[in-house]
């Protein structure tokens, strides 16, 4: 059994063609910028919301998360097999973190190469290596996190370490597995000159290629999340920016060597 939170249907930012992403519970991290705060938890958890309908609101009880197996799962995802055989798509698994259910992860892995899935893991790299390279087996795609190569700043934003991190993103690379990093341009915090030329610097040194990189524009649409699930949102009023606010990285990534995405 696997605790998933959601499931989301024609999603076309995680991943190449038209997919289904499975969200399931649980993150060793904190970032501080986190769009599904809901989702570190790795429990099943009941949470008071305020509703409101015009001038009244009312409070009534959410639950976050549900046990499902792995046929439960592939019931949902055969749904949608066609638009993704079509598309070139196939099935991301996302988070909070898919490799702290790293049993029930490759369950999943399994049973959609069964079906001939295009398979993607959306993944912060921290986990033990072992069960990173038992994953790889089964996983066409890596969608991997790189917020600060400052690994000072990155454990005062994210709560750990880069350094097990960046050691997964080379072995992953060193086994031949296709990675797209993922940077989320948060301003002031990743969205700096210094970690954009540390990050240049760290991917152009490393001995094996990567697929490509896509720069993830800031969104403040979490906001109400950390209201409804009364959680400190410690970013406040950071407003967001633009995909036009990341040209100019974008050209600097690209002259490095780099295919760039603005967006997932």
């Amino acid at each position: 059994m696997g605790i998933i939170f959601d499931i989301k249907r024609f999603a076309v930012h995680d991943g190449p063609g038209i997919r289904t992403t499975v969200f399931m519970k649980g993150c060793p991290l904190s970032c501080q910028w986190c769009h599904n705060p809901e989702s570190r938890s790795a429990d099943i958890c009941t949470v008071s919301k305020t509703v409101r309908v015009g001038d009244k609101s009312f409070t009534e009880d959410e639950i976050v998360g549900s046990e499902m197996t792995v046929e439960e799962v592939m019931t949902e995802l055969r749904k949608e097999q066609i638009f993704m055989e079509e598309s070139g798509g196939g099935v991301t698994f996302s988070g909070g973190e898919p490799l702290q259910q790293a049993d029930f992860l490759l369950k999943m892995l399994a049973a959609c190469k069964s079906e001939k899935m295009h398979t993607t893991v959306d993944t912060t790299g921290f986990s033990n290596l072992k069960t990173l390279e038992k994953v790889a087996a089964t996983t066409d795609l890596f969608l991997y996190d790189l917020k600060l190569i400052d690994d000072n700043l990155h454990k005062s934003y994210t709560g750990v370490s880069n350094q097990l991190i960046l050691g997964n993103l080379e072995k992953l690379l060193e086994l031949g597995k296709k990675v797209r990093i993922r940077m989320p341009m948060i301003p002031g915090i990743t969205f700096t000159e210094e970690n954009i030329n540390q990050t240049l610097d760290y991917l152009s040194g490393l001995k094996f290629p990567i697929e490509g990189v896509d720069l993830l524009p800031y969104h403040n649409t979490a906001s109400h999340k950390y209201e409804r699930f009364r959680m400190e949102n410690k970013l406040g009023e950071l407003k967001s920016i633009q995909k036009s606010d990341l040209e100019e990285t974008k050209l600097r990534f690209e002259k490095a060597g780099f295919e760039i995405q603005i967006g997932g």
